[in-house]
């Protein structure tokens, strides 16, 4: 009998519960079982919105694929069938609603997204804690969680503008992260959040019915396939337009440098420097095993939440090959960016001296930190009240060992000198080339944003 200590956790009740509810509801004729087709999904946005421009008809590629692998492989329950509905006519209704916000304001479109600052990682990689230190500084701007969840403001926006309503988008993200709470607690114990705090992008790209966000959350691997062979330049594009969109609702300047950052980028920096061709690349690294137990343990405990038959050993070994083809292509495209325009950081400095690594980063972007240090504080004491409680996983509980890992990712630590996880990083190590540093840890608690 294998230990409590190797086993993933359980989803709670609340899920099951909900599932039995819905499964009952249609037994009895009460819900209608859910329609899982584009044009059907497609005919009731337009009919919720009144509207029937959807944009660049790009989208309907993945869409399609998408839909067809949560048919067939994610194995939903009655609840992820509900949530995959929900979630569809809302980014479809999104891009209504957007074309309309650009049909009747053509300035949008207009604005100018130059040099914006991406951080590039790994998923669990520390990209989340660079976003939100540089998110402190009112220098830069960048995407609130609400925005992210909900990228397009409502039709009714001019007023919240004109000051005659309340913007209704940071509620709704409120709502969504309670149910979130209640359908697995350790979601947000994972990635603490909060409707305004600073959030990556991956909503954007979810616009475009394209990223990993739909891996993390479901078992679908001809979608994920599909979309590493896939030219996702279009998809960019329109997360550069949902960016002005956001911009001119925010009301702040435009000369202001995005802040950007989600793992998807990893896999396409291709297509990010063709749309953002003057971006400045900051790239995160950390022990092998830390990346890809965490991320095994994030994709696990979402997937649970839609589906009764998720394998750990089968989510263990996809998040090791999807890390790993990450890596690889993260290797391969940053040639052909000039030095001057991208810095590697170590979480491990990270979590040792945030400060010092911060000056380093400020000197890389040429600017003077001191603006933004009280900014950065604050992040820190806050990001300390948001996580309550510690991420910890096992890469055993997904059928994974230490030995694996390196034999997939020992050649990235050794290329980027990425230190043990827990250890410092030697001095001596030149930026890329550090001997054979690498991870020997298998359980790790994080304390702290990832």
């Amino acid at each position: 009998m294998q230990s409590s200590e190797s086993q993933p956790p359980r989803r709670t009740p609340f899920i099951s519960l909900l599932d039995a509810g819905l499964r009952a509801g249609r037994a009895t004729g009460l819900m209608r079982s859910p329609v899982l087709e584009r044009e059907a999904l497609m005919a009731d946005a337009a009919r919720v919105a009144g509207l029937d421009d959807f944009g660049d008809a790009w989208f309907t590629g993945p869409f399609e694929v998408l839909l067809d692998a949560v048919r067939h492989e994610a194995r939903l329950n009655a609840a992820g069938e509900f949530a995959a509905i929900q979630q569809f006519r809302k980014v479809l209704v999104d891009r209504l609603w957007a074309q309309q916000w650009f049909a009747r304001h053509p300035e949008i479109l207009a604005r100018p997204l130059k040099r914006p600052v991406v951080i590039v990682g790994p998923m669990r990689s520390g990209t989340t804690r660079m976003h939100r230190l540089l998110a402190a500084d009112r220098r830069f701007s960048h995407l609130r969680s609400f925005e992210t969840i909900s990228p397009v403001p409502r039709p009714d926006f001019e007023e919240v503008l004109a000051g005659r309503k309340a913007d209704f988008r940071p509620v709704l993200a409120a709502r969504i992260m309670q149910v979130a709470r209640l359908a697995n607690p350790r979601t947000l114990s994972i990635h603490p959040t909060g409707p305004y705090e600073p959030e990556e992008e991956l909503g954007l790209l979810v616009a475009s019915m394209y990223g990993m966000k739909h891996e993390a959350q479901w078992q679908i691997p001809a979608y994920a396939r599909w979309c590493e062979a896939a030219d996702a330049t279009p998809a960019y594009a329109y997360l550069a337009d949902l960016l002005r969109l956001i911009g001119w609702s925010q009301q702040v300047s435009s000369i202001r440098p995005w802040i950007l950052k989600t793992p998807q980028h990893m896999l396409d920096l291709p297509a990010l420097l063709a749309v953002f061709p003057d971006a400045r690349l900051i790239f995160t690294h950390r022990a092998p095993t830390a990346i890809v137990g965490s991320a095994a343990s994030l994709a696990w405990n979402q997937t649970i939440i839609y589906s009764n038959h998720v394998d750990p050993a089968q989510i263990g070994a996809e998040w090791l090959r999807k890390t790993g083809l990450q890596i690889d292509r993260m290797r391969a495209a940053r040639q052909a960016v000039p030095a001057h325009r991208q810095i590697d950081v170590q979480y491990e400095d990270m979590e040792r001296d945030w400060r010092g690594t911060m000056n380093r980063v400020y000197r890389f972007l040429e600017l003077d930190i001191g603006p933004a240090v009280a900014g950065m504080e604050a992040y820190i004491d806050r990001s300390r009240a948001l996580k309550s409680r510690p991420h910890s996983y096992n890469l055993g509980q997904f059928g994974l060992s230490r030995e694996a890992v390196r034999a997939r990712l020992g050649d990235y630590a050794d290329e980027f000198g990425v230190p043990e996880e827990g250890g410092a990083h030697a001095a001596a190590c030149s930026p890329r080339h550090a001997g054979t540093c690498l991870a020997t840890a298998c359980c790790r608690p994080e304390g702290d944003y990832t």
